[in-house]
């Protein structure tokens, strides 16, 4: 398992858009194949700021997901609202404490 880190920055004004995209499709990233968990965070300090969390099982996955028409529709309609280039990672979990 490893978690794709993306960090995404948008206008002010389309911030609602967004959330409201996110809301709309977020069950159906979750049910993607191979993905055990997504999250959304927003920074405190800069409100125009997100992060997405997700699990995956294999780097297979992720791609079969990236390649879907799913990511491409959902892509296509958040880049539009962004204020700065995304940035993402891949990275692998080491440690947990709950």
């Amino acid at each position: 398992m490893f978690v794709r880190i993306v960090k995404m920055s948008f206008h002010k004004e389309h911030i609602s858009a967004f959330l409201s995209m996110f809301e709309e499709k977020k069950a159906f990233i979750k049910a993607s194949k191979g993905c055990s968990l997504l999250e959304l965070y927003q920074d405190k300090n800069n409100p125009e700021i997100f992060f997405t969390y997700s699990y995956w099982e294999k780097e297979e996955d992720l791609e079969n997901y990236r390649n879907s028409d799913l990511f491409k529709n959902v892509w296509a309609k958040t880049k539009v609202f962004f204020n700065d280039r995304p940035l993402a990672w891949s990275v692998d979990k080491k440690i947990t404490l709950i």
